[in-house]
């Protein structure tokens, strides 16, 4: 099975596919995070993040 990263545009409570895939990749971590887990990104920075640890580090590194 061949992944291919999606790029997405993050809307308050929502996204749209930009281009199709099956993943998009942690703006902290990296780590691959598959749509239908998609739950935390940020509509301003228009980065999306694996858990709510990620999103922690990304605040607390722009303090």
């Amino acid at each position: 099975m061949s992944e291919k990263k999606a790029k997405l545009k993050y809307l308050a409570n929502t996204f749209e596919i930009i281009e199709k895939g099956d993943y998009v990749e942690c703006a902290v971590s990296k780590k691959k995070i598959l749509l239908k887990d998609l739950n935390y990104w940020n509509v301003e920075l228009q980065e999306a993040y694996f858990s709510p640890i990620e999103v922690k580090k990304k605040i607390d590194k722009t303090k």
